[in-house]
């Protein structure tokens, strides 16, 4: 393991990944490889511009001449392939891009690997492919029941790793992270939307009766798994990356407005989502088991986030404007409208 592609990096998980990983790792070369989508900001990856283990490249994993020259142009011996639509949201909306990234962006890439000789794969994917369960903790070998269109990619993305292994032998891995959070994270998501609306005294459209179960997990934490199962994981295996912190969604908005000093009433509940699942919670004794350990609490994770958003406004304040906006409005305004009647 030498020269990693990681794909996907400017956006929040992918770049967390590949700051951590050009520090940790400064024998490794690290070429980011991102389409810069509206999730993609070079500014994530401004800690590490001017590291010599560090590469920028612009592309998209689904096309397919691009793939090949950089995997030839760095010689690319592993890939981590976070690259996704991410969003169940806009997968409701408008899904055609989910399949077309997640589904044939990952066989493309995997395709290419294996043309170029690559010593290891490894798939980043999500516990929303578990689908909703009751009670309990999903377990890796557990069967897959995706309920949106997001979740149904990323569960056709890992068949066709799966596929890749089993039919050509390539070196593949799966990592199956909860719900993250932490700094740089796209305000679209429920934290960073909610701490800057609330900054703003705006109100905060909750779904539903906000009693819907995730496990969060704070990114730092996400990444060192995945960086644990790269290193250590058996080929042909998946393993779960939890935070073991169930809670539901409003306990955690509530506990986000104590930290910013702003009132429960900012609350509104809103029209839940369509197909809202209404929780997920997953077992991780197997990744714990090579070694893996979290660093963070739930309090002290997200204690962080909160201040990393008051503190750097600078990153934040230009992203809600223009195509932000629009997806706003058209997710959230017949919805507060009518919160309001």
């Amino acid at each position: 393991m030498k020269n990693i592609l990681v794909t996907g990096a400017a956006g929040f998980i992918g770049s967390a990944f590949a700051r951590y990983m050009v520090a940790q790792y400064p024998h490794y070369k690290i070429v980011v490889y991102d389409k810069l989508t509206y999730a993609g900001n070079l500014d994530n990856l401004l800690p590490i511009s001017d590291e010599a283990n560090y590469h920028f490249e612009r592309g998209d994993i689904a096309d397919r001449a691009a793939v090949q020259r950089v995997m030839q142009t760095h010689d690319i011996d592993t890939v981590v392939n976070f690259a996704a639509e991410s969003h169940v949201d806009r997968s409701i909306l408008a899904p055609d891009a989910f399949i077309h990234t997640d589904v044939v962006g990952t066989y493309i890439l995997l395709d290419e690997a294996l043309k170029h000789g690559v010593e290891r794969f490894l798939q980043v994917s999500t516990d929303e492919v578990y689908g909703d369960i009751d009670e309990g903790l999903s377990l890796e070998d557990d069967t897959f029941a995706p309920n949106s269109p997001y979740s149904a990619s990323k569960a056709g993305a890992e068949h066709m790793v799966r596929a890749y292994h089993v039919t050509h032998g390539l070196n593949t891995v799966v990592t199956r992270g909860s719900n993250t959070y932490g700094p740089y994270q796209y305000p679209e998501k429920l934290l960073p939307l909610f701490i800057t609306e609330a900054m703003d005294d705006k109100p905060l459209p909750l779904y539903g009766d906000g009693m819907q179960v995730r496990d969060w997990l704070y990114v730092e934490d996400h990444v060192t798994g995945i960086d644990v199962a790269l290193h250590k994981g058996e080929a042909g295996q998946a393993y779960n990356v939890a935070g073991e912190n169930q809670q539901h969604n409003i306990d955690v908005v509530r506990q986000m407005l104590a930290l910013l000093g702003k009132p429960d009433s900012l609350i509104k509940h809103v029209p839940d989502r369509e197909g809202h699942d209404r929780r997920y919670a997953m077992n991780c004794d197997k990744l714990r088991s090579l070694g893996w350990q979290r660093q963070f609490t739930f309090e002290t994770g997200l204690e962080a986030t909160v201040r990393w958003y008051q503190q750097n406004e600078w990153w934040w304040r230009k992203i809600k404007s223009g195509e932000y906006l629009e997806y706003y409005k058209q997710q959230y305004e017949a919805r507060l409208a009518a919160a309001e009647e």
